[in-house]
């Protein structure tokens, strides 16, 4: 598995880095996505809660791990 953090320093494979922005929404509750996993049959996308309480069964069938949860702690 390719995980795509920005803070573990992982080189992003894609050509063009993957940006989730605020219409991608959490597939278990509908806030605002932070983490998106592709799996073989698709892509799920997480708000930082769910990401983190899924992470550890995804992790074993996950083809990719994206996490913005980083910018939840920037200021503007």
């Amino acid at each position: 598995m390719t995980q795509y953090t920005e803070t573990n320093g992982a080189v992003d494979e894609l050509e063009t880095p993957y940006e989730l922005t605020a219409l991608d929404r959490c597939d278990a509750c509908g806030a605002q996505a932070y983490i998106r996993v592709v799996v073989g049959t698709g892509e799920l996308l997480f708000c930082a809660h769910h990401g983190r309480k899924h992470q550890e069964k995804l992790s074993q069938i996950a083809h990719s791990w994206h996490d913005e949860s980083s910018r939840l702690n920037d200021r503007p």
